[in-house]
């Protein structure tokens, strides 16, 4: 294949996406599932908080919620119920619309030859079958990584490091990371790719800096215009 020339020396292989606040901007909605279904089990979330623990799997966000404000350990089952609560909200919401930006990016990237999957926390199948429907043309069902993969989300490692297992058994430096969310942003960089923090809500830049980021953008529109640019440098 014939690769323009800003990409001939390069040797990504793959760029791995966050799904919530990346693909979609759907953390609204996600902030508002979480604050109601948690005060339906007397668990206090706020929005910051569910931008906050964006990213990791859903039922770790909860255990720990109950951990810190009930004292007491749950089950990853009990979790599951709970979550299932978060989820049943969450999809009786208006559906969020593609984040803009993202098909121009993803164009770009598949034009180079470079492979393009998503590493989400979600566990939610039927966000994982709206990927494939919107995404279908630059996504295949065994790149995407889901709570399913792994054990341990994100900050760990784990979900990133899968993501380059399904990629090809890639190299850490072989991939870029984008993401949106400090969990994500640690996690990324604990996979020791190099991770592109896109900051499409409302904490500081700063905080995603602080996690580890290796260069941030305003929005998914900025970065794909960038995109040229950002990969030469690499």
């Amino acid at each position: 294949m014939f690769l323009c020339s800003y990409y001939q020396n390069n040797m990504k292989r793959a760029v791995l996406f966050d799904m919530d606040g990346v693909l979609y901007d759907s953390m609204g909605n996600h902030a508002v599932a979480w604050v109601q279904s948690m005060k339906k089990f007397g668990i206090t979330m706020t929005t910051d908080d569910a931008y906050a623990t964006e990213g990791a799997r859903g039922v770790d966000t909860i255990r720990y919620m109950v951990k810190q404000q009930q004292g007491r350990e749950i089950t990853e089952e009990e979790s599951q119920l709970m979550y299932d609560e978060k989820t049943r909200i969450f999809h009786s919401l208006p559906e969020a619309p593609i984040m803009p930006g993202i098909l121009s990016l993803m164009e770009q990237i598949d034009a180079a030859g470079i492979g393009i999957g998503v590493v989400t926390g979600s566990g939610q199948r039927p966000l994982i079958q709206r990927i494939l429907r919107d995404f279908g043309k630059y996504v295949s069902p065994e790149h995407i990584v889901t709570a399913y993969d792994v054990k341990r989300g994100k900050p760990h490692p784990d979900p990133y490091l899968m993501g380059l297992q399904k990629a090809g058994h890639l190299q850490p430096s072989e991939a870029i990371v984008v993401e949106n969310a400090p969990l994500g942003v640690r996690a990324g960089v604990a996979a020791g790719i190099y991770t592109i923090a896109v900051n499409t809500g409302p904490l500081a830049d700063k905080v995603l800096l602080d996690a580890g980021a290796n260069i941030l953008f305003p929005t998914m529109i900025a970065l794909s215009d960038s995109w040229k640019e950002v990969l030469s440098k690499l």
